[in-house]
């Protein structure tokens, strides 16, 4: 179509990838801002066993970047046929554990112009959990959902609101495969210590869901990604002659999941490979992934789960949405996931939140007031300015020596979800830079800065908040309120400051302004000026 239609032109497309240890998967979605929804209109999916690593080293093998970046490629270019307006991509387990995972996005950056986001574990059970709620009521009764991946196995338990918790074990099908099965059909041996392998990896993931659950509560398990739809896809062949359409809302009993996995576990690759509903790949690793879930539920004690076709990668369009505002039903609480992650960083490292919050202030306000005419960020840097001024003291909590350079480490290594580990690098840069040395590229922090952009940005908002932490340098909120004002052909930004208490002479505010302005100036190529206004 040459002219779309008023009601296209307000439906954005967006394509979301899940770079996973077994497969990259693609779905192409139209956005519905007003119901607010969106429906899937097209998806791309490769196994191209990135978890096939170097047994050595760990690293991704070349081969299996090639085939990765020839994947990217052509699930780009289809975006590109739908005219996409963004590609959100996010990497996993293989490339999250890789000593060259960071090389490989890297690479793909080069080749693609295709920037990839590291999420950590958590923030992959997070991000699946939007995407099962994007289709699929809860009714507010606890639910748990396992998703088995090629390297990792998320298992969350929610009821629609607030996630009660949220676990990613290092227990996947292509790992344990990799790892554990030597044998075609699986001996006994090692079908019995693969069982107890998994069992002793997700003992804590479900000791956590149980002590989550209120008494009396009976939750549903929720089953999603490739593995566990196969498993389904076979029983429904096996008892029904037919896969149903959609497979959302399939039950699987334990029993015969049980009976499912005594037959493949009996039978070798070309045996499995001939089952109808079996991709030679997934032949390959189907067994370990059975056992992951057969081993799940009984640990549960759950006798049935349900299929949910959803999973990370609508999850990936769920938080896209958030993040825009345009959800405001009952997914609204997890719009405030960044912000209460950041407070309990803050509280677990005994930041002092009154002062954070008025460095935070007043950060904000200098963004605000100097956005269009010294720098051109938007909301989503502003909210990276925000968290930063929040935790930039937290070194604290190890030694107040050095203490910035000990907060960017707790930042960086922080559980802060919601946010991408792009993001979480910038945070943590700008709490480094809050004092001492300016950004400089023989800092092993600045240079993990995925890009010019990002360091770019850390220097310009550095500045900010150096300018930020002076305005309170006693600590008691001496200054309240601050006001900018530029004027362009003096390359002239003037502060003006009101003191809380009357007659306050700020004089070491005053001074810790004229101190740190220095690094802001040279930034910007202005002049600050400071001024005291008594009211």
């Amino acid at each position: 179509m040459s002219i779309a239609s008023a009601s296209e032109e307000q439906e954005p497309i967006l394509a979301a990838i899940d770079i996973g240890t077994n497969s990259i998967h693609m779905v192409v979605a139209r956005i519905n801002p007003a119901l607010p929804a969106f429906t899937i209109i097209a998806t791309e999916k490769d196994i191209v066993r990135l978890g096939d690593r170097d047994p050595k080293t760990g690293n991704l093998t070349p081969e299996a970047i090639e085939r990765a970046i020839a994947t990217l490629r052509r699930c780009q270019q289809l975006a590109q046929s739908f005219n996409a307006e963004q590609i959100v991509a996010v990497a996993t387990s293989a490339v999250r554990e890789a000593p060259n995972g960071r090389a490989f996005l890297k690479q793909v950056n080069t080749e693609l112009g295709l920037f990839v986001n590291l999420i950590s574990g958590p923030e992959e059970a997070r991000q699946i959990y939007l995407g099962v709620l994007s289709g699929m009521e809860f009714n507010s009764q606890p639910h748990i959902i396992i998703d088995i991946g090629g390297g990792s196995t998320e298992l969350i338990l929610g009821d629609g609101q607030k996630p009660r918790t949220l676990s990613s074990t290092k227990v996947g099908a292509v790992r344990l495969t990799a790892e554990f099965i030597t044998t075609d059909p699986i001996s006994d041996r090692e079908f019995q210590y693969l069982q107890a392998y998994v069992r002793g990896m997700l003992e804590r993931p479900v000791d956590e869901i149980r002590a989550n659950l209120e008494a009396g509560e009976q939750p549903r398990l929720v089953g999603t990604s490739g593995t566990i739809e196969t498993l389904a896809i076979i029983h429904a062949r096996n008892t029904q002659g037919s896969v149903p359409n959609p497979l959302t809302g399939y039950e699987l009993n334990r029993k015969e999941l049980k009976e499912i996995v005594k037959h493949l576990a009996s039978l070798n690759y070309a045996e499995r490979a001939a089952i109808p509903g079996m991709s030679d790949k997934r032949s390959e690793i189907i067994v370990a992934g059975a056992i992951i879930l057969l081993d799940a539920m009984t640990m549960l004690g759950v006798e049935s789960l349900v299929i949910g076709e959803r999973a990370l990668r609508e999850g990936v369009i769920v938080d896209w949405m958030l993040s825009r505002g345009l959800i405001e039903d009952r997914l609204i609480y997890q719009s405030q996931v960044r912000q209460r992650s950041v407070l309990k960083v803050a509280q677990k490292y005994q930041v002092n939140l009154e002062y954070g919050e008025r460095v935070a202030n007043f950060a904000l306000t200098i963004f605000n007031q100097t956005k269009g005419q010294l720098h051109h960020w938007d909301a989503e840097e502003r909210e990276l300015l925000w968290a930063a001024a929040i935790l930039h003291n937290c070194g604290l909590y190890i030694s107040h020596s050095a203490h910035h350079k000990h907060s960017y480490y707790l930042i960086r290594y922080a559980e802060l979800l919601g946010f991408t580990e792009a993001g979480i690098e910038v945070i943590a840069n700008l709490a480094r830079y809050h004092r001492k040395s300016i950004p400089k590229r023989k800092h092993e922090n600045y240079n993990n800065l995925p890009s010019k952009t990002h360091r770019q940005l850390v220097d310009q908002l550095s500045a900010i908040l150096r300018l930020a932490v002076a305005l309170d340098r006693r600590q008691i909120g001496a200054i309240s309120q601050v006001r900018c004002e530029y004027y362009p052909a003096q390359k002239e930004l003037q502060l003006k400051l009101m003191p809380a208490v009357p007659n306050d002479d700020c004089a070491l505010e005053l001074w810790n302004l004229d101190y740190k302005k220095s690094v802001f100036e040279a930034e910007y190529e202005v002049k600050v000026i400071v001024t005291l206004v008594q009211s």
